[in-house]
């Protein structure tokens, strides 16, 4: 457990060793959600173009169309809430 402190100006520091185990780096932007317990959690909600630049670039792969993708999107969706008795809106 790490433990950090709220200044005057509402600012907490978050402790290096969460920093590193959230790969969290100078202007990263973080996210903090609120539970109904009223306990917060924190995530990293960003990267920087130059981390993610060519990461879904392979060699040899077929482009494919906005629809087709699309299409994909929308079957994946459906996978994942075929017989959950839920559909999204």
């Amino acid at each position: 457990m790490a433990l950090a402190t709220v200044t005057t100006k509402g600012q907490v520091t978050i402790p290096k060793e969460i920093r590193d185990s959230l790969n969290i780096k100078t202007g990263d932007k973080i996210e903090i959600l609120i539970t109904n317990e009223r306990e917060a959690t924190l995530r990293p909600v960003s990267k920087k173009v130059d981390d993610v630049f060519g990461k879904l670039h392979r060699i040899n792969r077929q482009a494919v169309s906005i629809d087709e993708m699309n299409e994909a999107v929308k079957n994946r969706i459906k996978e994942k809430f075929q017989g959950g008795g839920s559909e999204p809106t």
